[in-house]
């Protein structure tokens, strides 16, 4: 009896500590931000052939409202999975924007963004 009771008490416990190491990775740091304007006087501008070539899971650079944004750091923990890859490399905007995101994904977008679209 005693030894179930142990068991179970070390399976929950690991079971906390899982969760805990999934909510803590889940916040991921982007791996370059663009400064201000108010910081930086250039903000750097990108062709669509340019953004065009990062297209790939592990180099993943995508176009909301003319602005360019590497989530490379962020593809493997989009929570629509692959979905993030279907415009890898291209125009996102409406994919952004669709209904499946919560508000919570407006306020972190822009931790992503390098730069602008060059129009």
């Amino acid at each position: 009896m005693e030894a179930i009771l142990a068991t179970v008490l070390l399976g929950v416990l690991l079971a906390v500590f899982i969760v805990i190491f999934r909510l803590r990775s889940k916040s991921v740091q982007p791996k370059r931000k663009v400064a201000s304007n108010a910081q930086n006087k250039a903000v750097k501008s990108y062709s669509k052939a340019e953004v065009a070539r990062h297209n790939k899971r592990t180099d993943c650079w995508i176009i909301i409202k003319d602005k360019v944004f590497d989530v490379t750091s962020y593809v493997e923990e989009h929570p629509g999975g692959n979905a993030i890859l279907d415009h890898a490399g291209d125009d996102s905007t409406e994919g952004f924007y669709g209904p499946q995101h919560a508000t919570r994904v407006f306020e972190m977008i822009d931790d992503f963004c390098i730069g602008d679209l060059e129009i």
